[in-house]
């Protein structure tokens, strides 16, 4: 991490995933430049100031804590001093954290689950989180500790919905096309029985329609909340949540008036801090009350599905710029750029995310405010956190608009900063948090994950090592939603797949497909093996890995040959595909062949 930036904060030269130089345009350079623009002379004088119990400040000030108590900072941190975040004498913000995570003691395993994917008869064509819980128990049963799954985070409530997890309006709130409906207090029977024709659709559908689902819950959902009477446990929760959740109510509101994309609203309303928006809120108040309390749902299910144990939550590397969390922070966010990958093994072309990045001296001004209530909003109530592309609160790849992603430039972030704030939320929710450090990683970056108790990722699919060298410090798995199945890539659909949906050369993929059964084979596999024998030894060479968490893939205990996610493609049913069993038959077979035969194998059957 020692790469030389200049003062805008950009890397132009850089080592890619193979070890060979590479060095950014000037244009690009120039252009982003532009884009990031000049910090304020005075920003170090009140940007927050982050650190740990012992270590040197150079301040001395009165200290207003967050639990109402006063403190006096004298240099160095007390080692007693409260963990949290705190305001110094001159206004400025003292966040001391405790610099290191939740870390689990034991190892245990569980499954990677595609929720909306995980259907079961009774669910509205999308898995939702009655189906979670059902997972979680069924999880319990067969011996395992948790389960990680895609983000849950909200789009925005028109339609056609976004379909990718890793796009959402915010990263703060949850979105209400998982709720269990039936579950909701106030639904009766009559509610259900007169859309018997649409459920029946629904169910039967070959893909997930998420449009379909979520036209039929909100429908169901408004006339329930129309004519019931505030529960005093929403309201309680309403008045804790505080005036986040009311900024983001008042956007869905907006949202269904004047559409998702809140650059095109009138000017009066296009901020969150607009001078309009004060009066759209008083004159629509039972529809942003509905809103909210389609949040407090999503809370009350969501704790219910997940119980005692670690469900870990996907943290997406960014949001929609058109969406609720750019409303609210439109200053923060860099216009006119998206955050990408260069070319790696992941995608040969690169990638473009379509998420516009957070400008880093912005970011410091705002008090880190947005990414400290990412972090929390996607840690509540599920005792676990998988931060995506991890890399990113390292440096970002910046895509200019109009360029493709081998186009763009590095940008530095205060890392430092971004994971002890990281470990101070771990900390306070008790919750283990891995960072996916698949891709093109900087030196020092995996060092630094593991100082602060951040689980890395090992992947079969890339390791040329044996899962018996693999560290402890670390979630292993045998592939990622990005990558290909075992059923996928041993009898080639994959490949086909690959080819058939993107623009990559037919010797990469080709080639990637050898390296990868190289892989698989590596112990003895037999050629002509049948797939349930290539599922087993991936899974046998999994379980003799010493990491802390262990994730099997659901797709991989029913053989499914498709992968959620084909990056680099919007033409593929991406984000859409249903596990191949329902979940209720699935989860009611104790002896299920796929499962047994998989959970034997990890566990060195």
């Amino acid at each position: 991490m020692s790469a030389s930036t200049d003062r805008w904060g950009i890397q132009q030269d850089w080592i890619d995933a193979d070890d060979a130089p590479q060095r950014a345009s000037d244009a690009t350079v120039a252009r982003l430049r532009e884009v990031i623009g000049e910090p304020p002379a005075d920003l170090e004088d009140r940007a927050p100031v982050v650190t740990r119990p012992g270590r040197s400040t150079g301040l001395r000030s009165t200290v207003s804590c967050e639990d109402g108590s006063t403190r006096e900072l004298d240099d160095v941190v007390p080692d007693d001093f409260p963990l949290g975040y705190h305001r110094l004498a001159d206004g400025r913000r003292l966040v001391v954290s405790p610099g290191r995570c939740h870390v689990p003691q034991e190892q245990s395993w569980g499954w990677t689950v595609q929720l909306y994917a995980a259907r079961s008869r009774r669910s509205w064509g999308i898995g939702d989180l009655r189906d979670l819980r059902t997972l979680r128990e069924w999880t319990e049963r067969l011996g395992g500790g948790f389960l990680l799954v895609n983000p849950l985070h909200a789009v925005a409530p028109n339609l056609p919905q976004e379909t990718s997890p890793y796009l959402p309006a915010t990263r703060r709130f949850r979105n209400p096309v998982y709720l269990a409906v039936e579950d909701v207090p106030g639904v009766e029977p009559a509610d259900l029985e007169r859309h018997d024709a649409e459920l029946a659709t629904l169910r039967s559908a070959e893909l997930v329609e998420r449009d379909g689902a979520w036209a039929l819950k909100r429908s169901v959902l408004r006339a329930v909340f129309d004519r019931s009477t505030p529960d005093p446990a929403f309201v309680a929760w309403r008045e804790a949540a505080g005036q986040a959740v009311e900024g983001w109510a008042t956007w869905c509101a907006l949202a269904e008036e004047h559409g998702p994309d809140r650059l095109a609203w009138p000017e009066a309303v296009r901020r969150e801090d607009a001078g309009g928006v004060a009066a759209y809120v008083r004159e629509h108040g039972d529809d942003i009350s509905f809103h909210v309390w389609l949040q407090w749902l999503l809370d009350v299910q969501l704790r219910a599905a997940t119980g005692s144990s670690t469900v870990l939550q996907d943290l997406p590397i960014g949001v929609s710029g058109s969406g609720a969390d750019a409303w609210a922070w439109d200053d923060v966010l860099a216009p006119g750029v998206a955050v990408g990958a260069p070319p790696d093994m992941l995608n040969s072309v690169g990638q473009d995310w379509g998420s516009p990045p957070l400008v880093p001296w912005r970011l410091r001004a705002a008090d880190y405010e947005p990414f400290v209530e990412s972090i929390r909003g996607t840690i509540a109530g599920a005792g676990g956190l998988r931060i995506d592309h991890v890399m990113g609160l390292f440096r970002l790849w910046w895509i200019p608009d109009g360029a493709g992603p081998q186009e763009g430039a590095y940008v530095r972030y205060p890392a430092d900063d971004l994971l002890d704030i990281v470990a101070l939320e771990s900390h306070r929710a008790g919750a283990v948090v891995v960072g996916e450090d698949l891709g093109t990683v900087e030196p020092g970056v995996r060092e630094a994950l593991a100082e602060r108790g951040i689980l890395s990722y090992k992947v079969l699919w890339f390791e040329d090592e044996p899962a018996t060298d693999w560290p402890a410090g670390a979630l292993a798995a045998v592939t990622t939603h990005d990558l290909p199945t075992v059923a996928g890539l041993w009898t080639g659909s994959d490949a086909e797949d690959q080819l058939a949906s993107t623009d990559m050369a037919e010797s990469d993929v080709r080639s990637g497909r050898e390296d990868l059964l190289a892989r698989l084979r590596r112990d003895g596999l037999a050629e002509d093996a049948p797939v349930e024998d290539a599922v087993a030894e991936a899974y046998r060479q999994l379980g003799t890995a010493p990491s802390l968490l262990l994730s099997a893939a659901l797709e991989d205990a029913v053989a499914e040959e498709r992968r959620p996610n084909v990056p680099g493609t919007t033409e593929r049913d991406n984000w859409r595909l249903p596990l191949g069993v329902p979940l209720d038959e699935l989860t009611a077979d104790p002896g299920h062949p796929g499962v047994v035969r998989l959970v034997e194998a990890l566990r060195g059957g």
